[in-house]
């Protein structure tokens, strides 16, 4: 009867316990989630773009500026040219292409208000890569780096795949018989509570982020989907 060798054996083991052991690391190491949503500072660091999912697609628009009061002068549609750069879409409709590392769409170019072919991909949990003319910027490549986010899906997605309609409820009418006066109903007054110290108000919620879910925002809201 042959034998095998016992170093032949040796090293079958070891390659049998070495690709099981990759196998299982595999199986059990958490994949990284592609999610770019979030707010992302542009690489020379003069405004945050909010990137969400709306509608399917990824949206992206200027959720802070280094110097506020920003306006879209160089938009070729005259009525937008006084528009505020905070809260402008930048990244437009873009889709996951068919390998899902990355989106493709348009990318809105405030230097001469047109729009270029661009997508976007992570580089990294805190990196977003940008292909494209992005914001002025020369036409090419840039890193914008993570300042927040992710951030949850909108409630416009929601409605959209159910394709529910928000309705506005009203209070059921009394009959009232004939010859009487309506009965009259006092509304509650509800004198506003003091807030605590250190209790931000809505007011400073609103001021310190102008711009909320941009999926509401019109300019996103109004295009078709």
């Amino acid at each position: 009867m042959l034998q095998r060798p016992r170093n032949s054996i040796s090293t079958l083991i070891y390659c049998g316990l070495f690709l099981t052991t990759a196998l299982v690391t595999a199986g059990v190491r958490p994949a990284l989630a592609a999610d770019p949503t979030g707010d992302w500072r542009v690489e020379d660091g003069v405004a945050n773009i909010r990137v969400a999912e709306c509608y399917g697609s990824m949206w992206g628009a200027v959720a802070w500026e280094k110097t506020p009061g920003g306006r879209d002068k160089n938009n070729p549609d005259a009525a937008k040219q006084s528009r505020p750069t905070l809260g402008m879409p930048t990244l437009i409709d873009m889709k996951k292409n068919s390998t899902g590392d990355r989106w493709e769409g348009q990318v809105y170019n405030a230097q001469d208000g047109q729009l270029y072919k661009s997508t976007i991909r992570l580089a990294g949990p805190d990196q977003l890569e940008i292909q494209g003319c992005v914001l002025g910027f020369l036409c090419g490549g840039e890193t914008w780096t993570r300042v927040a986010g992710p951030i949850p899906s909108s409630p416009v997605n929601s409605m959209a795949k159910s394709g529910a309609k928000t309705t506005v409820a009203t209070a059921p009418k009394t009959a009232v018989p004939a010859g009487s006066a309506a009965p009259k109903t006092a509304a509650p007054t509800v004198a506003p509570a003091a807030p605590k110290a250190g209790q931000k108000t809505a007011a400073n919620a609103q001021a310190a982020d102008p711009v909320g879910d941009i999926c509401l925002l019109p300019d996103i809201a109004r295009l078709p989907h």
